[in-house]
């Protein structure tokens, strides 16, 4: 799947929740030929901004001998080790230092990032500049678990944005055999990776961009009775990809991201069944919940070759079967996306019409 660079920063934005004031973008990002480089480049852009108005810092407790006391005098070592006698006293303190897990992710991912292949020469050399001027900062063994142990504070949000970058090239980056240096995943085409991005991008889309509906994820309650003991304990859960909500009116939206848009059955091309079916079961389950309200279905992929637009009418619900095109200008897919959900159904009328 090919997504021009300008598309795939609104894509991973909206995802992470960094909105773009005004649907701008950084200088210079359109010149950048591939997924990585534009990483590469906010990374750069980001962390020297960081730079500039000082990294985060945390308090690191130190034990040392010193001629001049400082901090808490540490007497029981004092007497035991006979500091005196040489002219000095045991002291431990606190010192404010940049040695901190947020520095650490990011001097990770940079010097993660500046062994990728196809990497332009200006971003490689910016990305190792930024790694010696962070040179009091410890060199760690990037991990999945160091993002889960990241905290961020109300002063320290600017780091959100750069550690969902350093996030996704640790994800991404794979060492090369030789040991040498890092390939960078075709992420476009992982289906499973996007599928989240897809999700989270239009989730935060339809958050920002109309105010018609409440959005977010809904985890359902089965209408079943269990004849079993226990029985209820194994149906699967139901959570809704986007659940979007008004006064009169419930959609419920799921995003698939594949790279193939249709099913291919029998030598015909087909919406996926599955989708089909899972999104009409989560409309039957929340017209029995909220019967005041017409519930709808929105079923969105990527278009892939395929542009499609199809309404259906089931008893008491309708479905929209939808694809995007994220190769298109971003005003056309920005104007799309709302089309989809707040535009009219086809009515019978239309269709005989046509």
């Amino acid at each position: 799947m090919t997504i021009p660079i300008r598309n795939l920063y609104y894509l991973f934005t909206y995802a992470w929740a960094r909105f773009p004031a005004g649907n701008e973008i950084p200088v210079g990002v359109d010149e950048c030929p591939d997924l990585h480089n534009l990483l590469a480049k906010l990374l750069i852009d980001g962390t020297n901004r960081l730079i500039r108005k000082g990294l985060d810092r945390g308090y690191e407790t130190r034990r040392e001998d010193l001629r001049s006391p400082k901090g808490r005098l540490i007497l029981d070592e004092i007497v035991k080790r006979q500091t005196l006698q040489r002219g000095q006293v045991v002291c431990e303190y606190d010192e404010l230092i940049r040695d901190v897990l947020n520095n650490q992710i990011l001097k990770a991912a940079v010097r993660m990032l500046a062994r990728a292949d196809a990497l332009e020469k200006v971003y490689r050399h910016e990305l190792r500049l930024i790694a010696r001027r962070l040179e009091d900062v410890s060199d760690i063994h990037l991990q999945a678990a160091c993002f889960r142990r990241v905290q961020l504070s109300r002063n320290t949000r600017q780091y959100g944005l750069l550690l969902q970058i350093c996030e996704l090239v640790f994800r991404c980056l794979l060492p090369e055999e030789s040991g040498g240096g890092a390939r960078f995943a075709d992420i476009l085409n992982d289906e499973v990776r996007m599928s989240t991005v897809f999700e989270e991008f239009l989730r935060n889309f339809y958050a920002h961009e109309q105010d018609r509906f409440t959005v977010g994820s809904e985890v359902m309650t089965w209408e079943a009775k269990a004849l079993t003991p226990g029985a209820l304990s194994y149906l699967p859960t139901m959570r809704t990809d986007l659940t979007l909500r008004s006064p009169d009116r419930i959609v419920v939206a799921d995003a698939k991201y594949y790279t193939s848009t249709l099913a291919h059955y029998h030598g015909g091309s087909k919406v996926h069944s599955g989708n089909l079916y899972q999104l009409y079961t989560y409309l039957r389950h929340i017209a029995a919940q909220t019967p005041a309200a017409q519930a709808d279905g929105l079923l969105i992929y990527p278009a892939v070759k395929t542009s499609l637009r199809l309404d259906y009418e089931l008893p008491n619900h309708r479905i929209r079967v939808a694809t995007v095109d994220l190769a298109r200008p971003w005003q056309e897919i920005h104007h799309e996306l709302l089309d989809l959900l707040l535009g009219d159904f086809a009515t019978t009328d239309s269709v005989l019409a046509a």
